[in-house]
């Protein structure tokens, strides 16, 4: 049964100079030539039309391209209008596509998943196709490009196609034993043993990378912890520039976790401010501390917040929170300059203060080292999503299986293989069906 022919606005809704709105299937064409009057449209060649509604009015001056199949974004044939971008003008064009026969709004993430069942994509590519929209930051924008041109999909079909190469050597040694003088060979079975040890060690560097990938397209999560009244409401609104969290005098303002997301020198930071750490006297502001030591404990990065009013006295609950993911901040330095700035413990800490803004360029200064330290993405493609991750995990568990299994040849083969299939889910080459509506559930319409 031939697919059905597909529209939405392919470009940002909203008013603009140009909107664009894209059809694809296999009545594209016959809708492009009803609504524009016209025929002979040359592939990928831009042609001036007036577009004019089933009943004889006149919607719009555009421009279409053609695209035939399978040269197009989705294999199919694809149509574009490039309409002026006002709300009425795209309303009515969209409308009149409506009335067409055989026409159906896209769903959610169908043109590319057209794509990826045409051939056009691979899963890892339309995953990074989906970041690169988007991205809000350059490291965002540079690792989501990096994996629409398909880096991990090179990498990992590169790792899929040893392991495939492995299996056959493997299973020529079970079909072939009395055939191949050389199946029972030790020195062939050491062979595949150390190339299965070596891509399992490659799986596993891959693997332990911190999470850099995937904290990059979510947002680095820095907490402030700390005591009641201990600044760190001020503190995050003096480091995102706004109003963002309630100053007040009284303790327990804070009652919940207040998230704001910034762009830190490219890398999406997501900073949290928490309720101050005390014994709670009543069941809101109990919750709201449970909550804080639960935001705490998942960050990526703390800031720990020591009163600079009362420095150096510690209240005992925000100490026990520095860890070796802390920066130590003694607030209110415009207060009460400290003598000495470091811990009992002597680890150092950074005085600021939010209504001067003294300390803050240094604080910002040490968060963006901590930051480049930990979640910098080099050229090398990294994992970006959880879906990877548990692919992999498997695949590295069952290479580790197959080298213990260099006995049993039928259970090594079986191990290989399962390997592989691992590595495929993850690009699309295995259970493909299963994994799109996992893959494109986010996607928005129009794409």
């Amino acid at each position: 049964m031939p697919a059905a022919t597909i529209f939405a606005l392919a470009s940002g809704a909203g008013r603009a100079g140009v909107a664009v709105i894209r059809i694809s299937g296999p009545g594209a064409l016959r809708v492009l030539e009803s609504l524009s009057g016209q025929s002979g449209f040359r592939p990928r060649n831009a042609k001036r039309v007036e577009l004019v509604a089933a009943e004889g009015e006149r919607l719009d001056s555009a421009l279409a391209l053609w695209f035939p199949a399978p040269n197009s974004f989705t294999g199919e044939d694809v149509a574009e209008l490039h309409v002026h971008g006002g709300r009425a003008v795209v309303a009515d064009v969209l409308a009149a596509l409506g009335r067409c026969d055989g026409l159906r709004v896209a769903e959610a993430g169908e043109f590319t998943r057209r794509a990826v069942l045409n051939g056009k994509m691979d899963l890892t590519q339309a995953e990074g196709l989906a970041d690169l929209v988007a991205a809000e930051t350059p490291a965002q924008r540079r690792q989501a490009l990096r994996q629409a041109d398909g880096g991990l999909r090179d990498l990992y079909e590169s790792w899929r196609a040893r392991l495939v190469r492995l299996q056959a050597h493997v299973e020529a040694g079970i079909d072939f034993a009395d055939e191949d003088a050389g199946a029972g060979d030790p020195t062939r079975h050491a062979a595949i043993a150390t190339e299965l040890a070596r891509l399992g060690k490659e799986i596993g560097d891959h693997l332990a990378d911190a999470g850099r990938g995937e904290r990059l397209r979510e947002g680095v999560r820095v907490a402030l912890v700390g005591a009641v009244n201990a600044g760190k409401s001020s503190l995050l609104n003096a480091l995102v520039r706004r109003e963002a969290a309630i100053v007040s005098p009284h303790a327990g303002t804070t009652r919940d976790v207040i998230e704001v997301a910034v762009d830190l020198d490219g890398y999406p930071v997501v900073f949290a401010d928490t309720a101050g750490l005390r014994n709670a006297p009543g069941d809101v502001e109990a919750e709201g501390v449970r909550r804080a030591r639960a935001w705490a404990a998942a960050a990526d990065l703390k800031l720990v917040v020591f009163d600079g009013a009362v420095w150096p006295e510690v209240d005992a609950a925000s100490l026990a929170s520095v860890d070796g993911n802390t920066l130590v901040v003694i607030s209110k330095a415009d207060l009460r300059a400290p003598t000495a700035v470091c811990l009992p413990d002597g680890s150092s800490a950074l005085a600021v203060s939010a209504v001067t803004g003294v300390g803050l360029g240094s604080l910002l200064d040490a968060l963006r080292r901590e930051i480049a330290v930990r979640f910098a993405v080099g050229e090398a493609p990294v994992l970006t999503r959880a879906r990877h991750r548990q692919a992999l995990e498997q695949c590295a568990a069952r290479l580790e299986q197959a080298g213990g299994a260099a006995e049993a040849l039928e259970l090594q083969a079986e191990d290989v293989r399962a390997a592989a299939d691992a590595l495929g889910r993850i690009t699309g080459r295995v259970d493909i069906e299963q994994l799109l509506d996992v893959v494109f559930r986010d996607f928005c319409i129009g794409k």
